[in-house]
């Protein structure tokens, strides 16, 4: 059978259908289609919780304004200074009576009440010692003994050395108005003299 050979219009035609069609790819030739990359996530807005970066309590502590008590890889301890510092030991503070300072002194004042730290971690130590001087104070108990060993160390050691700074902070110290050891051969343990409660008179 003879072909026919396309007039001009037909190659025409032919010519513009034939722009519109793509060659087929075989299956080595396929790329496997992409997805278009997912959106970028908005940075969040909520604000971030209240807290000290490790930063700020490296500076505070360099200012003197948090003392350190207790650190480990998981946790830190760390207590607000008193107004003064640490409670001075031994010393005799202004507004104590002559009678009371002698009693303390002496050992004639005998404790009424005595919490053993002897052992414990610092965090533990802390909070019991808050506890105990809170109620004591409550109960209008007149004197306690803390017992915090010796400790191993030049300074002894971390209860008896912060012991003291525990004793200064604002909520314990106002209800304490002398600090002595019980005699100057044991310097593990130490008698309180406490104010006396609203129901109680006198210092």
């Amino acid at each position: 059978m003879r072909q026919r050979r396309l007039n001009e219009e037909e190659q025409a035609l032919w010519a513009a259908f034939a722009q519109g069609i793509a060659p087929l790819r075989t299956a080595r030739q396929a790329k496997p289609a992409t997805l278009p990359p997912d959106p970028p996530v908005p940075p969040s807005t909520t604000p971030a919780k209240p807290g000290m970066s490790r930063a700020a309590i490296m500076q505070r502590l360099s200012s003197g304004g948090v003392h350190a008590v207790h650190g480990t890889a998981s946790h830190s301890l760390t207590v607000q200074k008193g107004r003064g510092g640490a409670f001075e030991i031994g010393v005799r503070r202004p507004g104590l009576d002559d009678t009371s300072w002698r009693g303390l002194v002496s050992g004639k004042l005998r404790p009424a009440r005595r919490l053993d730290l002897h052992g414990q971690v610092a965090q533990t130590a802390f909070h019991r010692l808050h506890g105990f001087i809170i109620q004591a104070h409550a109960d209008n108990v007149r004197c306690v003994e803390i017992i915090t060993g010796l400790g191993s160390g030049h300074n002894g050691g971390i209860l008896r050395r912060e012991l003291p700074f525990w004793l200064g902070r604002g909520d314990l110290g106002r209800l304490i108005l002398a600090v002595v050891h019980p005699h100057a051969a044991n310097q593990g343990a130490v008698r309180v003299l406490l104010r006396r409660s609203a129901r109680g008179n006198g210092f």
